[in-house]
């Protein structure tokens, strides 16, 4: 599922958050240029915890390595691949020949150019999907809490396993089912209350003296929009606006929230499945792959837009924005997460795929507490090792310890493990650019199963209708240190994954405030040129690179 949190709001009688990309508040791009980039930055000479691109580059150039173009799959909700800030750093299919309605490469996938769509058919594209806990109850209570007991109970000491995952699952579906529908109802009472606020401020700012001034209304309607205004008076994303600059943030705010929840009715619905009608796939059938279209963008690409930005995007117009791995990366679209949960089997099929084309990193801002189909992506992550190809993937935005809350998909087959089952799976928690405050307060941590921390607050990059957007959560995070190592392997594209790996924890800048220490395995933020001094000097030291990769091609199907 793809989400970043928000900051909690509390009002007067009740209180509420959300899970939501938003714009990091009070924030006006086109006046604060330092902030756009600031994760790229030097914490040597800044002393902020910015990646230190701009010198990781000029090291490796320094050596006379000449950079090889890596592709790195971007597995998410669709990425808008003509976005101006993308459009010349996106994966063209050489050997597929656009729109001709033919594989002409022989993998199975018709007309892939930048990519491949896992959840789309013929009959258009998933948009919202179930979360999997609701997949789960739906699947399991029939078998577990059915009308005949003795067959449940049967039923049960037959599969401890899904038993054991089915209960967990119940759990989670009646405490988000509901917080779903209150959240809901709540943000929906406070969008209907704003005529009522607007009314008593009476086109006065949002101040404590303004509403000190206002006379208790006898309007219950109005009451209730006395008290929300007396609370949001007070929060530093209202506080002191003018009436209308009020009236605009808020009924931004709203709209954010209802379009978060209202879609929630969906995902929470035990009887709702648009999976047949629309993918047509055997969903029950792991095996089966050759399924989905090449609609790279899908209904709703923000989240995969701003990833891929991050990655590789590069400075357009009077916009400086650029990736870590712009002057080396292109992305390959592999559409694998709706509106809800991803499923275990395009999982597995998305990494599959991204692999058998020539990705060498690949980044997973996703996911879940429960994985039904948890061997099939293992499999999948078995054979990105194999093949050498390095997996990045989001911790997750619980603000949980992950040995205590697993994040699905996981590299650790069980949590008492010492080491995880594969050596490609690069594990990334989300850091400020706040040193008393390095840990981003959703952000999920934990020493071992968490490798390193990287820039994932108030992080501006692309999204769609060719626009930009301050996001936060670990799910920004992860594509900073997938563009971190897609550099390091452009300058020397001999190194293994574990290598990489190493090469990033072993040179994170610490940071002891606040416990930030034990948050992960490098107790610090990655920095990208010590990174690539550590892998040159302990994995690369004088080796020639091999040749760089014609550009023809590239400029080529660019232009298709």
């Amino acid at each position: 599922m793809k989400k970043v949190l928000l900051a909690a709001v509390f009002l007067a009688g009740f209180s509420f958050s959300y899970a939501q990309e938003s714009k990091a508040a009070g924030i006006d791009p086109n006046e604060d240029k330092d902030l756009m980039t600031w994760y790229h930055k030097d914490f040597s000479t800044s002393k902020v915890y910015g990646v230190n691109t701009a010198n990781a580059y000029k090291y490796l150039e320094s050596k006379g390595l000449k950079p090889k173009t890596v592709i790195v799959g971007v597995l998410d909700s669709g990425v808008q691949v003509d976005h101006p800030g993308l459009v010349k750093n996106v994966w063209s299919n050489p050997n597929e020949v656009p729109g001709n309605g033919k594989d002409d490469d022989g993998n199975g996938y018709i007309d892939d150019i930048h990519g491949w769509n896992f959840i789309g058919g013929k009959n258009g594209d998933v948009d919202i999907d179930n979360m999997e806990v609701t997949r789960v109850v739906a699947k399991y209570k029939p078998l577990f809490e059915g009308d005949d007991s003795t067959k449940n109970k049967a039923n049960q000491a037959k599969m401890p396993e899904d038993f054991a995952m089915y209960m967990k699952a119940k759990e989670l579906f009646n405490k988000k089912s509901i917080d779903a529908k209150q959240g809901l109802q709540t943000y929906t009472m406070i969008n209907d209350l704003i005529p009522n606020m607007m009314k008593l401020l009476g086109g006065k700012p949002v101040t404590a003296e303004t509403i000190s001034a206002i006379k208790a209304p006898t309007d219950q309607k109005d009451a209730i929009a006395f008290q929300v205004l007396g609370q949001v008076s007070q929060s530093p994303e209202f506080k002191g606006k003018s009436s209308a600059d009020f009236e605009k943030a808020i009924k931004e705010q709203m709209k954010e929230a209802i379009d978060y929840y209202a879609p929630q009715s969906k995902q929470y619905d035990l009887s709702y499945d648009t999976r047949k009608e629309i993918v047509g796939d055997n969903y029950d059938d792991y095996s089966e792959k050759n399924y989905g279209n090449n609609h790279y963008e899908g209904p709703d690409a923000e989240h995969g837009t701003h990833v891929a930005g991050i990655i590789a995007g590069l400075p357009q117009g009077n916009v400086v924005q650029y990736g870590v791995a712009s002057k080396v990366a292109k992305i390959m679209s592999v559409r694998t997460v709706p509106n809800g949960d991803e499923r275990d089997k395009d999982v597995a099929n998305a990494i599959r795929y991204a692999v058998d084309n020539g990705a060498k990193v690949l980044n997973m801002s996703f996911g879940k507490p429960v994985s039904p189909g948890k061997s099939v992506v293992w499999d999948a992550f078995k054979y990105a090792e194999d093949k050498g190809v390095l997996l990045v993937k989001a911790a997750g935005n619980e603000n949980e310890d992950v040995a205590e809350h697993l994040a699905y998909p996981t590299n650790f087959k069980n949590v008492a493990d010492e080491k995880p089952f594969v050596s490609n799976v690069l594990v990334v928690g989300a850091s400020t650019n706040k040193n008393n405050e390095l840990r981003a307060s959703f952000s999920n941590y934990n020493k071992k199963m968490v490798n390193v921390f990287a820039p994932g607050e108030e992080i501006y990059s692309t999204v769609p209708k060719n626009e930009y957007k301050y996001l936060q959560g670990t799910s920004m995070a992860s594509p900073v240190v997938a563009g971190a190592a897609a550099v390091l392997l452009a300058y020397m594209p001999d190194l293994k994954p574990a290598q990489i790996i190493e090469s990033l924890v072993k040179t994170s800048n610490p940071n002891t405030e606040n416990g930030f220490a034990d948050y992960s395995q490098a107790g610090g933020v990655i920095d990208v040129k010590k990174a690539a001094e550590y892998a040159y000097t302990n994995f690369y030291n004088g080796k020639t690179t091999k040749p760089a990769r014609s550009s023809k091609s590239v400029k080529k199907t660019v232009k298709k």
